[in-house]
């Protein structure tokens, strides 16, 4: 079957795939920036509307830099990630999941858009895969996070293509969408995602171009005094907001722990919590360690919504985290009837759910 791509989105992919070719194999999946690609050897016509035709077999490189040989277009898909999942759901491949990662029944984007996929098997998490069930499953494609690379040899003895993803940052999605989109021949949602995401990071960037950026504080979901430093996608998507990362200063590459009197010498203006925090809004206004910090004083603290899904995470979605900070930040210059129109197209338009006012939250 073909599907038609854009010459333009095609560069893109064929300029990661280049990339990836000079990278080193012992380098680690988050390293490895090599992603979606159509290789070289794949069946590429050139049509009058300057548009490309991509045939089946196509040969893709994955996020661990692996190249994989997809012979048909699959029908049976198995998704060990709920991210992958979540981004199958968007590129129009529901009816072709066959088997998802645990606990998809607690997952409200599923259930608005897919409810069916809360009934599939489970194939486990990433600590725990279950290789047998998968198996089980006979998919034709099983999608799992980079970390689950141990289980690639055992599924690919049985003859199953296997595609590990590594969203583990905004380009890295965007790798991601493209990456997924060619295995299951859904280029052109892929295109549109990947247009919608432009359209409105640039809409809001422009509306908050020159604006003083506050300092904000990202709060971790387990703790107030867990925080993101600037290796994390948490802080990029604080900068997209027209916002400064109050712990630019911090080296680790994950979630780090501070003290109060860390908190208090960032002295931010505003303090968001994380979508999953395990601690409210309240709590940390009410909080008397931090009555002289400037986001208490003013009553600027907020949590990211959780409706419907962690925007403040690299999801399909995570566009979405950028425009609600921004109006958070910027209200005046990015509204929130800016930021609720966007979250309404994007559901409706990608995920086939009409957005209700108690899901902007």
């Amino acid at each position: 079957m073909k599907k038609k791509l854009s010459a333009l989105l095609l560069t893109m992919v064929l300029a990661v795939s280049f990339a990836a070719c000079g990278t080193n194999s012992s380098q680690s999946a988050s390293s490895a920036q090599a992603s979606a690609s159509v290789s070289a050897e794949s069946s590429v016509q050139e049509t009058e509307e300057e548009t490309l035709a991509v045939e089946y077999p196509v040969t893709v490189t994955d996020q661990l830099g692996r190249e994989v040989v997809i012979e048909e277009e699959p029908e049976k898909i198995v998704s060990g990630y709920y991210i992958s999942t979540s981004l199958l759901i968007a590129l129009g491949e529901k009816d072709n999941l066959v088997g998802v990662e645990a606990k998809a029944d607690k997952r409200s984007i599923y259930k608005l858009s897919a409810p069916e996929i809360t009934e599939l098997p489970s194939v486990g998490t990433a600590k725990e895969f279950n290789l047998e069930g998968c198996a089980a499953l006979e998919p034709d494609v099983v999608v799992i996070p980079a970390k689950l690379k141990d289980v690639i040899p055992s599924l690919e003895e049985l003859g199953i293509s296997v595609i590990a993803v590594n969203p583990e940052n905004q380009q890295l999605l965007e790798d991601a969408v493209v990456l997924l989109g060619t295995v299951t021949d859904s280029m052109e949602r892929a295109e549109a995602l990947l247009s919608f995401t432009d359209e409105k990071m640039n809409e809001m960037k422009e509306a908050v171009k020159g604006e003083e950026a506050p300092v904000v504080y990202m709060a971790a979901n387990s703790a107030l005094l867990s925080t993101a430093g600037p290796e994390m996608y948490q802080s990029s998507l604080i900068e997209n907001a027209g916002g400064v990362n109050a712990a630019s200063d911090i080296t680790d590459s994950y979630w780090a722990e501070i003290s109060y009197e860390k908190l208090l010498s960032y002295n931010p203006q505003y303090i968001v919590l994380a979508s999953d925090a395990e601690y409210t809004v309240e709590s940390v206004l009410e909080d008397e360690n931090l009555a002289e910090c400037d986001a208490v004083v003013n009553g600027n603290v907020y949590q990211f919504p959780s409706a419907v899904e962690a925007w403040d995470s690299p999801v399909p979605a995570s566009v979405l985290g950028n425009l609600y900070l921004a109006s958070v930040l910027h209200s005046d210059k990015y509204t929130q009837e800016q930021y609720k129109e966007a979250v309404s197209e994007f559901y409706g338009t990608f995920y086939g759910f009409e957005v209700t006012e108690d899901l902007y939250d």
